[in-house]
């Protein structure tokens, strides 16, 4: 397998990492993550402008037609600078389920103002604990007259306070799963705000009686969204995997850097062997990690289910292992400083724990791991 960025790829990459660098520093970081918004709309406007959120949109609709390789080099950019807007939430999540289901009707209302950088659109797929039904979508869509009405509990939406428009998966009388588009200020739908120990912005929603047009469905009569569902978390994790390997890349050298300047007892405290092999199981583990990510992407992209699923699920095992673990290098290497909200190693390690608990937990992915092996010959 070929590793090596195309020259597109390059650009992309060099696109995003001096955005960062001139508007999007850790000083400018923090601002937003401490504003009350939480996110930054004017730095989301420069990312449209770089046409990020259409990066999985097809060229005839006006976006880049990227593969999954594009995206992850664009993700680990923004892994990079630990980015707070919906990147995540709108152009991987809310565009795949809506690119993949949606109506020439529906992509045309929404596609150019998601590209413009004008319309938020996230994914509500998740139920509480507490609420899961047997068949684990407790939500349901009820018909009503020619339309529908839903019912339910999603937690933990990605910026889904900060949305549009959410995509909400619903279990259907007929069994089947149906995917909807439901405007957040729609009678009977609530969002509480909520904000993850990673600064991100997370929703708990609530769908009371909510009442919908027969054009708010996507795919066909009868569609089962479920396939679609499992390759947009896919996509997802993924794309979160690439942000985990942006963070781990600026945590080994940010640590890295530390050890050669902090001195003690009149020299370098990396000149202790200790923390040269500390440092050296790092990169390691960095790079191990970015070889999962591109064997992970290049499943996304061209591989049977079966085989997508247990490439991106090994990523994702592999990667909360060792982004936690390098986390907890990096945090030990600074010493007491390393836990301060001053210091952006903390935000690094921070954003590498939710990594872990995002899009399914290592023993959920392990289950699906070894749930999805291939059948033997004959």
């Amino acid at each position: 397998m070929n590793f090596a960025l195309t020259e597109e790829q390059s650009l992309l990459r060099d696109a995003v990492l001096r955005f960062l660098q001139r508007d999007y520093d850790f000083a400018r970081r923090r601002a937003i993550l401490d504003s009350p918004q939480g996110w930054s709309r004017s730095a989301w406007s420069q990312m449209a402008g770089l046409g990020l959120p259409g990066l999985l949109v097809p060229e005839a609709q006006g976006g880049y037609g990227g593969t999954m390789a594009d995206l992850a080099v664009v993700m680990e950019a923004a892994g990079e600078g630990l980015l707070l807007e919906p990147l995540l939430a709108t152009a991987v999540l809310g565009v795949s389920g809506l690119v993949a289901l949606g109506s020439d009707a529906q992509q045309a209302a929404l596609l150019p103002k998601i590209l413009a950088g004008e319309l938020i659109l996230s994914l509500a797929y998740a139920e509480p604990p507490e609420a899961q039904a047997a068949d684990g979508v407790p939500v349901r869509a009820e018909p009503e007259g020619r339309g529908y009405c839903l019912r339910g509990r999603k937690t933990a939406v990605l910026h889904g306070a900060q949305a549009d428009w959410l995509l909400v998966s619903a279990r259907e009388t007929s069994g089947g799963l149906g995917l909807y588009l439901v405007e957040r200020s729609a009678a009977g739908l609530h969002c509480t705000d909520r904000r993850s120990i990673d600064g991100l912005r997370a929703a708990e929603v609530s769908l009371e009686g909510v009442r919908l047009a027969p054009e708010a469905r996507l795919g066909g009569p009868g569609a089962d969204a479920s396939g679609t569902i499992d390759q947009v978390l896919d996509r997802a994790t993924v794309a979160l995997c690439a942000e985990a390997v942006g963070a781990m890349q600026q945590l080994v050298t940010q640590t890295i850097d530390y050890i050669k300047t902090r001195h003690q007892f009149g020299q370098p405290i990396g000149r202790q062997q200790v923390l040269r092999h500390a440092a050296a199981d790092m990169h390691i583990r960095l790079e191990q990690s970015r070889s999962m990510l591109c064997f992970a992407a290049a499943a996304c992209d061209s591989a049977p289910a079966v085989d997508r699923q247990r490439a991106v699920s090994a990523a994702k095992v592999f990667m909360g292992r060792a982004g936690r673990a390098l986390a907890q290098a990096a945090i030990q290497m600074h010493g007491g400083m390393g836990m301060t909200d001053e210091l952006p190693a903390s935000h690094y390690a921070r954003r590498l724990t939710m990594v872990d608990f995002w899009f399914g937990t290592r023993d959920w992915h392990r289950q699906r791991f070894i749930a999805a092996q291939a059948p033997l010959p004959g």
